[in-house]
């Protein structure tokens, strides 16, 4: 991949596509190799499209599921000058949210999506009408280009805007912090959601910011991961989750040299990366996020607990209503964002990462991470899946009560597990029951989302978390 300045020439736009190539391919689908021209000129057939359809006012919301479609819809939406909504998941309850925020909605979709859509205009059905442009057209780096969900892993899921500007620098620079900006050309296979924002940076954004292609397709079982790994050449980055990774490195499934690994959304563990590493045969650096910033660090795993910012942000210490706070300036944003975790700030380019604030718990004086309990469960052989819940009320220093555990564990005894934790936890945090479980509700990114974990804690304790 080229090396690319992070800011333009004229700071006031940016290309839609750089670097470009009309002939560059830009997407792995099942038909063969998709080549940035077919891209960018399919997406100006659905703006103009767009442009004579769409009602004042109204909002796109991109449910396709093909990286390609989701793309094109994409840039056929920034073309029209127009936002584009990336759903937090693709459930009726949050179609209808959406469609209570924004009056019209107006739905970008492929032919054969299973959910019920309100009348989709189907992406798919846009072939280029004209010869693929030698240049790209430029976007205005103000244009309020994709509006995103947070995860909802710590309650009810919450927008934030996008600029073009901040988007584009994104796809600049995040390569650059997990050392992809050493590969001539990556072709990326990823197991997460584009609609989700570490999907959408490190596949749609890679590809048109970063001359990346990506696989069109979302495997996640092992067998389909490796296909898809099979299906694009050298050099391959694959992102994931720790679920993902985990159920792939179980698998026996044969799989071709891999030159990269990300994996993000989730705490990752330093046996399942080393064991990542040794199956795979290439590094593997992890992404730390969050939605407001998108990325914002990376790290080895295996080098240590210090995270590298990426190279346009930087973090700093100020005084806050309850003591320091750490905060992340972002310049495409124009402003510092807080950390929503517990950061420890080494100088304004390295962080330490000390656990999310709402995951903090205080037993019998002693704070702990939850993510942090959960991984030390989950690293005893035989345990696939892992979380610690904390049923009862928010303090400053934290929530308090005692501390459940959720497991799949299939062999394991669950008292015979316990007196396994006991070997590996403060006495304070190992939890009053240990519950084991067949699966754990996560969604598409592999997150636990608030909702869904009191429910798991009353279905199986009769209280609410």
């Amino acid at each position: 991949m080229r090396s690319e300045s992070a800011q333009p020439a004229d700071a006031r736009c940016w290309p839609a596509i750089a670097p470009y190539d009309p002939a560059r391919p830009a997407f792995h689908a099942p038909d063969g190799p998709v080549a940035q021209g077919t891209v960018l000129a399919r997406a100006q057939a659905l703006a103009r499209h767009l442009q004579t359809v769409l009602p004042a006012g109204g909002q796109l919301a991109n449910y396709c599921e093909s990286r390609l479609e989701f793309t094109v819809a994409l840039l056929g939406g920034w073309l029209a000058g127009r936002s584009v909504v990336l759903p937090p998941d693709r459930t009726d309850h949050n179609l209808r949210l959406l469609g209570r925020t924004f009056d019209p909605l107006v739905v970008l979709a492929e032919r054969g999506c299973t959910m019920d859509l309100p009348a989709p205009i189907q992406v798919d059905r846009f072939a280029a009408d004209h010869d693929p442009p030698a240049q790209a057209p430029e976007l205005p780096a103000d244009l309020l280009a994709a509006r995103v969900f947070t995860s909802g892993s710590t309650g009810t899921p919450a927008m934030n805007d996008k600029t073009w500007a901040m988007l584009a620098a994104g796809g600049k620079t995040i390569p650059a912090m997990l050392a992809l900006d050493r590969l001539s050309q990556a072709n990326v296979v990823a197991t997460v959601p584009s609609q989700h924002m570490y999907g959408f940076e490190t596949t749609a954004m890679y590809v048109l910011q970063g001359g990346a292609a990506a696989h069109a397709g979302r495997p996640m079982y092992a067998a389909d991961v490796a296909q898809a790994l099979r299906d694009v050449p050298a050099p391959r980055v694959l992102v994931t989750t720790p679920t993902h990774l985990r159920a792939l490195l179980e698998s026996e499934m044969p799989l071709p040299a891999v030159d990269h690994t990300i994996s993000a959304t989730a705490p990752l563990g330093a046996e399942l990366a080393r064991a990542a590493e040794d199956r795979l045969n290439a590094p593997l650096r992890e992404v730390y996020g969050f939605t407001e910033a998108g990325s914002v660090a990376g790290r080895r795993t295996l080098d240590g607990d210090v995270w590298q910012m990426r190279g346009d942000y930087v973090a700093r210490t100020a005084p806050g209503p309850d003591g320091p706070q750490a905060l992340v300036h972002c310049p495409a944003l124009g402003q510092d964002v807080a950390f929503p975790d517990v950061v420890e700030v080494l100088d304004g380019n390295r962080i330490r990462l000390k656990g999310r604030a709402q995951d903090l718990v205080n037993v019998a004086g002693k704070r702990a991470s939850l993510s942090g309990l959960a991984a030390q469960l989950i690293e005893i052989a035989g345990v696939q899946d892992a979380v610690f819940v904390q049923p009862g009320t928010d303090s400053g220093a934290g929530r308090v009560g005692r501390l459940l555990a959720f497991a799949v564990a299939p062999g394991w005894d669950r008292e015979a597990l316990r007196t396994r934790l006991k070997q590996r936890l403060d006495p304070a945090f190992v939890p009053r029951r240990l519950i084991l479980v067949d699966r754990l509700p996560r969604n598409a990114t592999g997150k636990l989302q608030r909702h869904e974990l009191d429910r798991l804690v009353e279905r199986h304790t009769g209280r609410q978390g």
